[in-house]
């Protein structure tokens, strides 16, 4: 009923720049959440930035400053500015989101696939 695909990844210079996308399709109704997260290997999962429905944007520190969420509701997409990368920033990232589908009474939580993003001189 939904699918996220996620596009933006690759190698990249530290100092340098990656957008990141995560477009929804399907029956959607309403994005009312999102948040990106992303896994280094051997490492856990971790929460990276989010935007809370209604709430604050928050990031982790450890990219606060550099990094910036955002999603565009006509196209269902949503977006993570990374500047400024450095290489402990490398990792897999995932997109999160809920979404409440057309007709339905609640919202459930919807995962991208996931993009690789190294950074590397």
């Amino acid at each position: 009923q939904v699918q996220l695909v996620e596009s933006g990844g690759g190698l990249v210079q530290p100092g340098g720049s990656l957008r990141l996308s995560c477009a929804a399709s399907g029956s959607i109704f309403s994005i009312d959440a999102m948040g990106w997260h992303r896994q280094a290997p051997g490492k856990q999962r971790e929460l990276v930035a989010a935007m809370p429905s209604g709430g604050t944007t928050n990031y982790a520190d450890s990219v606060k400053g550099r990094f910036t969420i955002s999603k565009n509701n006509t196209k269902n997409t949503v977006y993570l500015q990374m500047n400024n990368l450095k290489p402990e920033d490398t990792a897999v990232y995932y997109c999160q989101l809920l979404i409440k589908l057309t007709g339905a009474t609640t919202s459930r939580i919807y995962w991208g696939q996931g993009t690789q993003v190294t950074v590397s001189s």
